[in-house]
This record gives C-alpha cells, structure tokens and sequence, in this order.
C-alpha cells in the first residue's frame, strides 16, 4: 500500500505493508536516524515528531501516519546539525548514539512547546528514552543549554 504524508517537509508516498510499523517504513524508505530497538515502546529510540509531538513510530502503524507530517532526526540536521544536536555533542551527551536520535527527537518536541523547561519537565520529557551509557546528567545539560540559547536569541531578535 502507498501513504502520503510529509516527512520532513516534503511530500512522501512511503510504501507498506498493511500493519506495518512506521518506524519500519521510514527505516525502508531510507530514513534510518531513528533506530527500531525494543519495538515495545520502551526505549524511545524510534521517536519521531507527528504533527509536532515526539510519539515512539514503533507505536504506530504506518497507515495511521496517512496525511500526516512527520519530522525525523535528518530533518533536523537537513542544514547540517541543528543547535540541539551540536549542543549533545559539546555536551559529551553522544556515546554509543544509539539512543541519540529519539533523545534529541522527544527533546525538540519539549523545546518547541515550552521553550523554558525546568529540570524536573525536561527530566519527564526524555523519560520514555533509555540511554544506557551517559548517565543522563549531559543529556540534561544540553538540552537546558539549547533552550538557554534559543531563549537569549529569540530576546535578541525581539529587540
């Protein structure tokens, strides 16, 4: 089966088979930042945003994405790193990278709703996502420095 929606701001007719995941059609369409690890929902690495909000895409079938926009890690990097991905790498917030993408993922959907989280509101944001190699305090860090420039910059802009 075909499914139209955009992804990344583009317009994709991503082909399925009927009940298949749409982490795994992404992943077949050539969008391979976010990995397939648990396919439980348990671990976050498959997070995408979809119409905005991070949802796991293991959690989803790729039909129900039908006339939906969904944002991947490539496309926040479709101009090279974004400031939250340059900040992860500054931060030492990168290891193994497995769970990077949908880290980054479920913190641009935080961001993008509430520009100003508090620790305990980015802690809940990246909660559904397991790292098992950071330890999470440089996680933490890079996305509150993200937020702490991107709030300086719209300051700036304002003026």
């Amino acid at each position: 089966m075909q499914i139209a929606l955009t992804v990344n701001g583009h317009s994709l007719d991503l082909a399925a088979e009927p009940g298949e995941r749409l982490s795994t059609a992404l992943r077949a369409a050539g969008l391979t930042g976010l990995k397939e690890g648990c396919l439980e929902g348990e671990c976050g690495a498959c997070t995408v945003l979809l119409e905005g909000r991070p949802v796991c895409s293991c959690l989803m079938l790729a039909a129900q994405a039908e006339g939906r926009a969904v944002e991947t890690v490539e496309g926040l990097a479709a101009a090279g790193p974004s400031d939250l991905q340059a900040a992860f790498v500054r931060e030492g917030a990168v290891q193994c990278g497995y769970c990077t993408p949908g880290m980054v993922m479920a913190a641009e959907g935080l961001l993008r709703a509430n520009p100003d989280p508090s620790e305990a509101e980015i802690r809940q944001a990246i909660a559904g996502n397991i790292c098992r190699c950071t330890g999470y305090v440089a996680i933490l860090r890079a996305i509150a420095a993200t937020a702490a420039t991107r709030r300086a910059r719209q300051g700036a802009a304002a003026c």
